[in-house]
Order: structure tokens, then C-alpha cells, then sequence
């Protein structure tokens, strides 16, 4: 994308938030705020988040799930089959409609999914069957923290239905492997603590806490490089202390924050007994699915990566294999943009992809803001075509940490 071409919610001023992780998310003019719990995200910002959706689909396709697409919003028949219509203490967003009708906006997709596969899963041989989902849900939270606790938000749900109690810990391990393998291919510190159903009810449950300075939960984590321990004040350990032996590892706990970044149940019959969701069994019976379920909020883990990455220039996102989450791959940047060096800072943003890089093409902006404003976005290179190009006919490749090589222009392509 050529700079001069695109619109950029970039700011100067610290703004009035008090988390220091979201004042750079409106200063680096990913999101805007629209009112209390509810912030858009802006073309920055939105490239960033449609990268972690990316990484998170690619992983939850590589372990067989079946994506569909369920309504946002419901009525409320099969919220009061399943018992839980008003169950959310006010967090759920509940009207009528025009024929007097009670309905809701979904905070969460368990009766959904029930109702989806009701008349379809007929026989143990039709399971076992994972399904998810990517879509925007709705709660009537309390707002806090920024992007943490919103009444609009962007979840990936997934569900998975069973005959056996053996078949659903299985696919629960399996969904659970995926999700250490999402949240550190994106190179975020996290812990797993166990944690209480509450609502959602069933059996047993997992939260997955990226460590934070500020977070949605208080937080005793093993720090230890091997070691994924953590406990809240919901968890079994909860009487935990920092300096107080690992139960995993034996290493030494510390205390802190966490932002729940996921979370897996095992819900058993909580929702297939009420609302009648059955198969035949190869003896001629007649028996209530088992059923799991497997969350993780996505502008949680851009909240994650920022509070975890970010430095005093900016934004700094991590980079895999299996993809960058970073905005543009990197920053041309012409010492200025005229003559010989436009020439060759357009040669290179055309070999190099415009959709993956930023062209510094807008001859107002100074050499300094042109640094500054890729630093801010957290773009992982710099391009920088000026007087090394002149005298060597080489451009500097300088990274976001600081560390530059001299590279040819046909060199430049393949190593980005």
C-alpha cells in the first residue's frame, strides 16, 4: 500500500485511557472507540486482526473442524429449553420484537449448535464431530480494560458432540494441543489454569491466561520455560502464594495478571438432555450426546501481543513460519521520494508485493516521521533506499529491533 493512499487513525496525543496497552492501540490508530465497550477497528488495525483469524482458522481446519455459521441472534425458545435464558445476570442482551416476540443477541453458541445439529445426528455412527466458527458475539458486560471486556466482541467458538466419554477426551486433548500450538506459534507467554464451568456448566474446564500487567485476573504462574501452570482465584490451587513450590515442576510461582485468552469445557449432556439431542446406539437405545466446547477471543490475543511486545517506539508483533501478524511485512522507506530513489522504492514495493509492504510515498512527511510512523505500526522491517543506495547501490534492511544488513535490490524480494 502506498502511504499517500492510505488513511491512517494515527495519533500524537497519549489519549485518556488509563491502560497504557490500549492508549497505543488508539495511538497507533488500529481501533477507535464508539462509545463505552464498543471500539471499531480501522484498516491498520483490522489488517491485524484478520491476520490472528487467519492463524487461528488455519489451525482449527488442520484438526478437522468443520466451519458453519450461526445467528447472532436468537429467540428465546431454546435459550428456556436449555435453562439458561436469564441466567446471565444481566449480561445478556434481551428485547422484543415487532410481534411481541422475546429475543436475544447470542453471548455464546452452545444452544445454537444443539439446535443445528437436532434431526441430523441421529446415530452413534454419525459422531463424533467438531464444528466452529469465527463471528462477533454480544454481552451487556461491565466495560473495562479496553479491548478486555467489551459488549461487542470476536470469538472463536467451537464445538465438539460425542457418543463416548472416551471419544470427547480425546478430541478434547486435540483441541487443546491446537491451542498451545495457536498461542505460541503467535509467540505469546501463557499459562493453563484450571477453572470453574459457572455457566456454562458440565464437568471440567481449562483457561488459557497470556501473563499481563494488567489483565482480567488475578494470576499465580509457573514462569519456568517448560512449565505452563497457572492458577486464579477460581482454580482448585487458588490458596496459592508467589515464591510458593510449582505443583508441576517444583519451580518457584510468581504472582501477576492474566487476560483469558481461551477457554475449553467438557459439558457433557448439560445442554443435549434438556434440549433433546439424541443418537441410537448399535445395541437399539437411545442416548444423550456428550458435548465440549472451545473458545478464544481474538481482540484478546491483539491485546495480548501489544501488552506482551510493545516498547517505547511502538507496536511489535510476532512473526512465524506459518505467517506475519504484523500489518505489512515491511516499510519502504526513500530517503526522499523523487528522481533516482522513488524510482527504485517503486521497483521494490512492486517485487516485493504491494499488499505486503508500506510505501513512504508522501513527500510531506520527514525522513524522522516516516521512521517514526513504521515503528508506531510495529512493521518487523525498514527499507531504507538513501545513501548507502548512492554510493554502493545497496539499501539498508534494518529490523524492528535495531539490526541492519546492506542487500542489493534483487536480494531485497526474497529475504522479506
Amino acid at each position: 500500500m502506498r502511504r499517500s493512499e492510505l488513511t491512517l487513525f494515527t495519533s500524537r496525543e497519549p489519549g485518556s485511557q488509563q491502560n497504557e496497552t490500549v492508549r497505543l492501540a488508539l495511538r497507533a490508530g488500529l481501533i477507535r472507540q464508539f462509545g463505552s465497550g464498543l471500539y471499531a477497528f480501522a484498516p491498520i488495525g483490522q489488517r491485524i486482526r484478520a491476520s490472528i483469524i487467519d492463524h487461528v482458522d488455519r489451525e482449527m481446519r488442520a484438526i478437522g473442524a468443520r466451519e458453519v455459521s450461526l445467528p447472532q441472534l436468537n429467540y428465546s425458545g431454546m435459550w428456556e429449553e436449555s435453562g439458561r435464558w436469564g441466567d446471565f445476570g444481566g449480561e445478556m442482551f434481551t428485547f422484543e420484537n415487532r410481534d411481541g416476540k422475546r429475543m436475544c443477541l447470542a453471548p455464546s453458541h452452545e444452544e445454537g449448535i444443539v439446535r443445528l445439529l437436532s434431526g441430523t445426528i441421529r446415530s452413534y455412527e454419525d459422531l463424533p464431530g467438531l464444528y466452529y466458527q469465527i463471528s462477533r458475539n454480544h454481552r451487556d458486560d461491565h466495560p473495562r480494560s479496553g479491548l478486555l471486556r467489551t459488549k461487542e466482541f470476536t470469538m472463536k467458538d467451537a464445538y465438539s458432540v460425542h457418543a463416548t466419554a472416551e471419544s470427547l477426551d480425546e478430541q478434547y486433548e486435540r483441541v487443546r494441543e491446537a491451542y498451545v500450538r495457536i498461542f505460541e506459534d503467535l509467540d505469546i507467554e501463557f499459562v493453563i489454569a484450571d477453572a470453574e464451568n459457572n455457566l456454562m456448566g458440565g464437568s471440567a474446564s481449562e483457561e488459557f491466561l497470556a501473563v499481563a500487567e494488567t489483565g482480567t485476573a488475578d494470576l499465580w504462574y509457573c514462569p519456568e520455560d517448560d512449565c505452563r501452570f497457572g492458577a486464579t482465584g477460581e482454580s482448585p490451587q487458588s490458596d496459592l502464594s508467589a515464591g510458593d513450590d510449582c505443583p508441576d515442576c517444583g519451580g518457584s510461582l510468581a504472582a501477576g495478571e492474566g487476560v483469558e485468552i481461551g477457554h475449553i469445557f467438557k459439558l457433557g449432556t448439560r445442554y443435549s438432555e434438556p434440549m433433546g439431542l439424541t443418537v441410537d446406539l448399535d445395541d437399539g437405545s437411545r442416548q444423550d450426546v456428550l458435548m465440549a466446547s472451545y473458545g478464544i477471543g481474538i481482540e484478546r490475543l491483539l491485546y495480548s501481543l501489544i501488552e506482551q511486545h510493545a516498547d517505547e517506539d511502538g507496536c511489535r508483533w510476532s512473526a512465524d513460519g506459518s505467517g506475519i501478524v504484523a500489518p505489512y511485512a515491511a516499510s519502504i522507506i526513500p530517503l526522499q521520494y523523487d528522481d533516482e530513489l522513488a524510482a527504485v522504492a517503486d521497483y521494490l514495493y512492486e517485487d516485493c508485493g504491494p499488499d505486503q509492504t508500506l510505501l513512504f510515498d508522501d513527500p510531506d512527511q520527514s525522513i524522522g516521521e516516516r521512521f517514526a510512523e513504521s515503528d508506531l505500526l510495529g512493521v518487523p522491517y525498514k527499507i531504507i533506499v538513501g545513501n548507502e543506495f548512492r554510493e554502493t547501490g545497496e539499501v539498508e534492511l534494518e529490523s524492528r529491533d535495531g539490526e541492519t544488513e546492506y542487500l542489493t535490490i534483487e536480494e531485497v524480494p526474497e529475504r522479506i
